[in-house]
């Protein structure tokens, strides 16, 4: 063989193995731009629906504070007129003078005919 078409022939086997190497490398990088983008795709979902839990959250809690609020509303109307019936009843004279247990009893009585529960 000729030095000439060795030296073309060696070339021609350089380049092709550095092509090869090159395709190589570029495959690769390809390869893990593809799998870049798809785990960016699945973050950007995964974090939507997160945002929109959230959302369903705070619309929940909303809703549950204003039900809450109705009924604390409702619970310091209630406490206020057992305080007011308690405060009447703790300052009622006793029914029977120098006989505690009997002012008892007639105030339990008392109590349990408003509360339609006859003894």
């Amino acid at each position: 063989m000729s030095p000439a078409l060795v030296a073309v022939a060696s070339a021609l086997v350089l380049s092709l193995a550095g092509n090869a190497v090159l395709g190589w490398a570029w495959l690769g990088t390809r390869d893990a731009l593809v799998q870049a983008v798809s785990d960016r795709d699945l973050a950007r979902s995964s974090a939507s629906a997160c945002s929109d839990a959230t959302d369903d959250l705070r619309k929940l809690a909303d809703r549950r504070a204003a039900v809450a609020k109705k009924a604390q509303a409702i619970a310091r109307s209630q406490a206020a007129a057992h305080e007011q019936l308690a405060q009447t009843i703790l300052s009622t004279p006793a029914a029977l003078t120098g006989d505690d247990c009997g002012s008892a009893r007639v105030r339990v009585d008392r109590w349990l005919i408003e509360r339609g529960v006859a003894r």
